[in-house]
């Protein structure tokens, strides 16, 4: 199962950018979404994505044009499953599961600090949730793969500027301390677990031509639960794809 994770930074913007000819071209079996910031029926392309083989599973935010999940499969689903029972992230959309056979898989999309210290409060309080509700369906669903726009870099490698932005929403001491702990809780970090080289980062400011100098930070995830770890065949970033802010993260289960 090819798994790709990708925040598109608005879906309808993206197709404009070909989106769908990149989908055809990647041959992903799943592909997580996160900010979509649209409803299906804002979607004129969707027989196209059909076309493709694609059933599609949409979380949107309640606010118009603003967060919100999705998941596209070729891979028809046991169940789909909508939010995680917290009224105030499953309004903002931010998670949306697809169990199939032999794994789980979820699109989820962690809020942002950057806008000041509500939201950063309310980013902490989703942490602490999303672990609790991580540990709990682990139990359930031992095999899981959880995609995502984190909105974490874990450790210094993963941003090209750790010096500068020790002190910034992305990078705080006690958000990198739960990203550790969430892997330490059950997970593989599998694009880190086959590639430990520096420089790969799948997120750049649109400012100062970050992208062209790679001045970026790795902040989407395709966190494997131990039990698969041993069916990791290859984990790559996607950093050709030019529809977002974001690049894809393709991570391979065999």
């Amino acid at each position: 199962m090819k798994i790709v994770t990708y925040n598109v930074n608005g879906l309808r913007a993206a197709i404009k950018k070909d989106w769908l000819g990149w989908l055809k071209e990647v041959d992903a079996d799943v592909i997580c979404l996160q900010e979509i910031k649209a409803t299906p029926d804002q979607i004129l392309e969707i027989p196209l994505l059909e076309a493709m083989g694609y059933e599609h599973y949409w979380y949107p935010a309640q606010k118009k044009g603003y967060s919100g999940t999705a998941i596209f499969t070729r891979i028809s689903p046991t169940h789909v499953a909508y939010g995680c029972g917290h009224e105030d992230y499953d309004f903002e959309g931010r998670i949306i599961r697809a169990d199939f056979e032999d794994l789980s898989v979820i699109s989820t999309y962690f809020p942002s600090g950057t806008t000041g210290d509500v939201r950063q409060d309310f980013k902490y309080r989703y942490l602490a949730d999303f672990q609790d509700y991580s540990d709990k369906l682990l139990l359930e669903k031992p095999n899981l793969v959880v995609c995502g726009d984190y909105n974490i870099c874990h450790r210094a490698i993963d941003i090209h500027n750790p010096k500068s932005n020790a002190n910034t929403s992305g990078f705080l001491p006690k958000e990198r301390e739960w990203m550790e702990n969430f892997i330490n809780s059950g997970y593989v970090d599998s694009f880190r677990h086959m590639n430990p080289e520096p420089h790969n980062y799948t997120w750049w400011s649109y400012r100062a031509g970050s992208r062209a100098k790679n001045l970026g930070w790795r902040i989407d995830y395709n966190m494997v639960s131990k039990p698969l770890e041993s069916r990791i065949k290859q984990a790559q970033i996607l950093n050709q794809a030019v529809h977002s802010d974001h690049c894809p993260v393709m991570t391979e289960i065999i």
